[in-house]
């Protein structure tokens, strides 16, 4: 099997590009140690009124609510998309690149619904825990997973602070748009997600000046990973696996920075060294990233800045990356374009 020089260009900017045996390698890894997404019942599926009960009447009536709703199948909920997809890029046959786990604070009484309705939808989903309340934090290490999806706060800082990559997931919004592609699409903000918390630092520290002054020295440094680096790096091999002829793959990666001109050559550089090409990277500055994110396409975003997430959240599913700054104040601002 030939590689076209696009492909060659395309796959792993600046680390040797897959050959047939490195990428039969590829698999065999990926299978041996699948994609592992845990995902919360809330996450996977729509259940705001169920929630709410919980939240307004308590657990039994909580419960009694699940159980008169036990054969009804439960509405695609926020996650639901990215999933889909990814779990269709398995091959029929073959051990799994991609595993998803659901994760479910609710009891084992409640877990019928739950997997009714993963057999409605036709979802390869056969594994999960069920905690009856308690804390999903400990099963997220025990279970081995790569990126915990939620809508419960408590139990994705549990999970960052376990250093996996997780995110706190809103509603589902009348607004998406779902099309039909075999395409998973995900998009990233960079700095405290991707890529460390490091020049955030700078910027609060010595402001814009300072902070272009520092990513213009260390323009060629790499940067150390943030929550989802690692995260990043096992999909840039399922990304890999997938690239076709012309160096297209079916999983695209999309950075979203409000980085700009004068600070992006160091995020390029990074992702250089570490092996991981995105497909699309876009330096907004203070530009709003929400019409960015649905002109790429995106089935989900992450981002560490609640206003970003809030603002996304009318067309992709968007995910907060509890992190080490309050997550409604300006990082890394450009200052060049309006906000």
């Amino acid at each position: 099997m030939a590689f076209s020089k696009a492909q060659k260009e395309n796959s792993m900017q600046g680390v040797k590009p897959l050959t047939v045996s490195n990428l039969d390698e590829a698999k065999q890894k990926l299978r041996a140690r699948p994609l592992r997404i845990g995902i919360s019942t809330r996450a996977l599926f729509k259940l705001e009124e169920e929630h709410e009960v919980f939240e307004k009447q308590g657990v039994q009536a909580y419960a009694d609510l699940q159980l008169e709703r036990e054969n009804e199948v439960l509405e695609k909920g926020a996650a639901f998309e990215v999933v889909d997809r990814l779990l269709r890029l398995n091959e029929t046959g073959q051990e799994p690149f991609v595993q998803i786990v659901l994760l479910s604070r609710n009891s084992p009484d409640l877990s019928l619904r739950a997997f009714n309705s993963i057999k409605f939808y036709g979802l390869p989903v056969v594994t999960g825990s069920f905690t009856s309340g308690a804390s999903l934090g400990p099963f997220i290490l025990a279970w081995k997973i790569d990126l915990f999806l939620s809508n419960e706060h408590t139990d994705v800082k549990a999970a960052i602070d376990a250093g996996t990559a997780a995110a706190r997931l809103g509603p589902v919004s009348s607004n998406w748009q779902r099309e039909a592609s075999d395409e998973v699409r995900i998009a990233f903000d960079g700095d405290a997600v991707v890529f460390s918390a490091e020049s955030d630092e700078v910027y609060k520290r010595e402001g814009l000046e300072g902070f272009r002054k520092f990513e213009s020295q260390n323009a060629s440094k790499p940067m150390e990973g943030g929550p989802f680096g690692e995260f990043l790096k096992k999909l840039s091999v399922l990304r890999a696996i997938y690239l076709d002829e012309n160096g297209v793959s079916k999983v695209r990666i999309g950075i979203v920075t409000a980085r700009d001109s004068a600070a992006h050559a160091r995020v390029i550089n990074t992702l250089r060294a570490w092996g991981t090409p995105a497909d699309e990277a876009h330096f907004v500055g203070q530009w709003n990233k929400a019409p960015i994110l649905k002109a790429f396409g995106a089935h989900i975003f992450f981002d560490d800045q609640e206003k970003h997430v809030l603002g996304a959240s009318g067309v992709v599913a968007a995910g907060h990356v509890p992190g080490p700054h309050d997550g409604s104040a300006p990082v890394i601002p450009s200052g060049d374009l309006p906000a």
